[in-house]
């Protein structure tokens, strides 16, 4: 039983670790696309087209490691407890995953290119979309720690 008790902080103590380090990578995001939303001279050039570039690689890391890394493991979690988690994600995760289709669209546009000034245009009215997607998945992403996770931190705690 002992045993158990530190297998359960060693495994669950990880996924604190990983979650913490992935909203550290939400923050980067959220640098970057404000960035971008404050950026006065709307004029194409290169260093517009590179801060496009690196939102969208930071974007593209961001979506790619809740989907690949940090959900897989609550997820994960959510199973070990058998709590009602898994009925939860089942729920909330096709939502998340609306707003990464859209995240996807933002990076599909940007492609790592010389921003012409209807690319810019274009961008600067999907960047406003973007951001308000953004919210909405950060606040799933928010309720999914809390019930997949915070919820189960006294247990991991006292094991």
């Amino acid at each position: 039983m002992l045993e158990n008790c530190r297998n359960a902080k060693e495994r669950w103590g990880g996924v604190s670790e990983l979650i913490d380090r992935w909203l550290k990578e939400r923050q980067q995001l959220l640098v970057h696309y404000c960035e971008l939303s404050g950026e006065n001279d709307r004029t194409p050039s290169e260093a517009l087209s590179k801060k496009f570039i690196r939102l969208c690689e930071v974007l593209v890391d961001y979506v790619s490691a809740g989907h690949f890394e940090v959900y897989e493991q609550l997820i994960q979690e959510a199973r070990d407890f058998n709590d009602g988690g898994v009925e939860l994600a089942a729920k909330v995760y096709p939502e998340i995953e609306k707003t990464t289709e859209v995240a996807l669209a933002f990076n599909d546009q940007v492609d790592s290119r010389i921003l012409t000034e209807e690319d810019v245009a274009t961008l600067y009215s999907e960047l406003s979309r973007l951001g308000e997607v953004l919210e909405s998945r950060f606040e799933m992403e928010d309720f999914l720690i809390e019930k997949l996770h915070d919820a189960h931190a006294e247990k991991v705690a006292s094991a």
